[in-house]
């Protein structure tokens, strides 16, 4: 990670009352079992439930709080992985936390080949990161942990021979409440999970920032709902010492219906009806991140290790020729819709994103980079009080962003 000062970041999912959905942790792992090798991490005193597959890159598919019979909360795209089809663009198969690598779009673009055009038809997400096994290298009660070795070349023509080691672990709650800096909240219970994500330069050369790096980033894909919003906190400032608050301008400038930005917080919804992208710069970003689904009353947490140096570089995501190739962001969520009119989307989903510095690797050194992500369910009191402590606004306030439909 380097020498800089290091911190948690946070992402929460909660849940009140019954069931998320009708979709239950046991019929999901049912459903993926048909279709691939699942690993269910288990906690027998709670019952909380995490399923991983080693044949989707080791990706967290779902996790639950009430054993089988309990609420699934990943989004698990059952069409496509029943279809047995590959994508040559994309697979979105879902999962809760997935291991990709980044810069998507620039000049030192993983996702595009040089002098191609910044549009779907020539985005490829490389193999390695998107259809590829990961190989089991342990497994115990409680966790489990992944290897892949992968070549990559980025647009400019660079190479990276990269080691993964990925390591998936049960975070148990007695863990996660002091991490969250909170005292277990009466009638709250939650499941937790981690993964720890190393990548290694197994090359002959260095990487070096004027041939291209690459970062860690990891994405969960959860379902969106009419009723769900994103809720990010940031730095408050003018923008004339700490620059703009949000990057909204990924896939075009995002509308005031669906974008609210206010002094501290700001507010993007999360229903999969519009293919939008925000993004939060290291000036601005703070260690918390979130989602409230205002009907299943549904909140999410993910933390996350974060390097907070001021000379710290991040790569650039951006779907264009880079005027800053590492002046990107260090948190993002994603609004799936249809890429065009009449257009299928990918799923629909959204996403919540955390990304690691870029690597500025020697050969052998190695950079790593943490996420966890809980979902808590229980009495609205009590979610209440976490989305106050954590996101800096209440539900009723979260609720109050955008119109009810």
């Amino acid at each position: 990670m380097g020498t800089k000062k290091a911190a948690w970041t946070l992402v929460v999912v909660m849940a009140a009352g019954a069931p998320l959905r009708a979709q239950t942790f046991g019929d999901d792992v049912a459903f993926l079992q048909k279709h691939a090798a699942v690993m269910v991490l288990a906690d027998p005193k709670t019952g909380a439930r995490v399923a991983v597959c080693p044949d989707l890159q080791g990706r967290v598919m779902t996790s639950g709080t009430g054993g089988d019979p309990g609420p699934s909360f990943g989004w698990v795209n059952r069409e496509l992985i029943a279809s047995g089809r590959r994508d040559p663009h994309f697979n979105p198969y879902g999962g809760e936390d997935r291991f990709w690598l980044g810069p998507e779009g620039g000049q030192y673009a993983l996702f595009f080949k040089k002098g191609d055009p910044f549009d779907l038809d020539h985005w490829f997400t490389p193999a390695a990161i998107d259809t590829e096994p990961y190989e089991v290298a342990g497994r115990a009660e409680d966790r489990v942990q992944f290897r892949k070795d992968m070549s990559l070349v980025n647009a400019a023509g660079t190479r990276f021979d990269i080691r993964l080691d990925r390591r998936v672990r049960l975070v148990p709650a007695a863990e996660a409440w002091p991490d969250l800096g909170l005292p277990e909240a009466p009638g709250v219970t939650l499941v937790a999970f981690e993964s720890e994500n190393r990548i290694t330069n197994t090359g002959a050369a260095a990487w070096k920032k004027d041939t291209g790096l690459v970062s860690v980033w990891i994405l969960g894909m959860f379902r969106p709902t009419p009723s769900t919003t994103v809720v990010v906190p940031f730095k408050p400032g003018p923008e004339s010492t700490r620059g703009p608050a949000v990057n909204d301008a990924y896939f075009g400038k995002v509308p005031p219906d669906r974008l609210v930005v206010r002094d501290r917080v700001l507010f993007f919804r999360g229903d999969g009806e519009r293919r939008a992208k925000i993004g939060i710069p290291p000036a601005r970003a703070l260690p918390v991140l979130g989602s409230y689904d205002a009907r299943n009353r549904v909140l999410t947490i993910v933390q996350f290790s974060r390097d907070e140096g001021a000379d710290v570089d991040y790569v650039n995501s951006m779907w264009e020729i880079q005027a800053r190739p590492y002046g990107g962001d260090v948190v993002n969520s994603y609004n799936d819709g249809p890429p065009a009119p009449g257009a299928k989307p990918l799923g629909p989903f959204y996403e919540l994103e955390t990304s690691s510095p870029a690597a500025a690797l020697a050969p052998a050194a190695s950079l790593v980079h943490r996420q966890r992500t809980l979902h808590l369910v229980g009495d609205r009191p009590g979610l209440d009080r976490v989305a106050r402590r954590l996101l800096g606004a209440s539900l009723a306030e979260i609720e109050a962003a955008f119109p009810a439909r």
